[in-house]
């Protein structure tokens, strides 16, 4: 089994902004293997079951708010005795990331993102994480916590369907291989529609001195500006 945490907020009213992009892409995921989601109240989440490659896949959406979702992690993984090293994913937007790109670590601080810190004080650091970027030229006009919490933009939400295609391959190969020995897609695949994949190091923003392999893809230029 392994379990895939979205990062979002509860209720109805984060629908559709910047900080649920996480939630978007459950969604995504869940109506794609026609899975319905389910609230779990002693989990303090709704989650959803599907089946990738033969194996039992949790999505959770925790009802807790953004900042408090190391509650939900913990006692899923606990409950279900999950190894959150290699068989747990977590899944959020990021403001150091432009709109567009999709990054994956598999290991590493908050960087300043209170949902990993939330997972990182149950955690530890070592457990992988897909990044949704979600940056844009408003975000330094409006302010951090008014952008998260605004509503992506008509052109934007159009594109979200094409930026979860990137998002869902990360998923399957880590579903298929494990944490430890995924690749990240990173020499292997390089769809038409897509950049190159990237492999690099990200430099730790709080540590300063740690860096950690990263991997991204990002959409074509041409495919944001169409």
């Amino acid at each position: 089994m392994k379990i895939i945490l979205f990062q979002g907020n509860f209720p109805e009213k984060y629908n559709g902004t910047r900080h649920n992009a996480g939630f978007e892409f459950a969604d995504y995921l869940a109506k794609k293997n026609n899975a319905q989601f389910q609230e779990k109240p002693k989990f303090k989440a709704f989650i959803a079951e599907i089946s990738l490659f033969g194996e039992k896949v949790l999505l959770v959406k925790p009802t807790t708010f953004y900042n408090e979702t190391g509650f939900s992690a913990r006692s899923i993984c606990d409950f279900y005795k999950v190894d959150f090293r290699k068989d747990f994913l977590a899944v959020h937007d990021d403001l150091d990331l432009d709109f567009g790109v999709v990054r994956v670590r598999k290991s590493g601080s908050s960087a300043g993102n209170n949902g990993l810190k939330s997972l990182i004080s149950v955690f530890g650091e070592d457990f992988p994480r897909i990044k949704i970027g979600v940056a844009n030229e408003f975000l330094p006009i409006i302010g951090a916590m008014n952008f998260v919490l605004a509503k992506f933009s008509k052109s934007e939400s159009e594109k979200l369907p094409q930026i979860f295609e990137i998002c869902e391959d990360f998923v399957e190969e880590f579903n298929k291989r494990n944490e430890k020995k995924i690749k990240f897609l990173a020499d292997e695949y390089a769809p038409s529609k897509f950049i190159r994949a990237v492999k690099g190091h990200e430099e730790d923003r709080e540590g300063g001195d740690r860096c950690h392999i990263c991997y991204e893809m990002r959409l074509d230029s041409s495919a944001l500006k169409a």
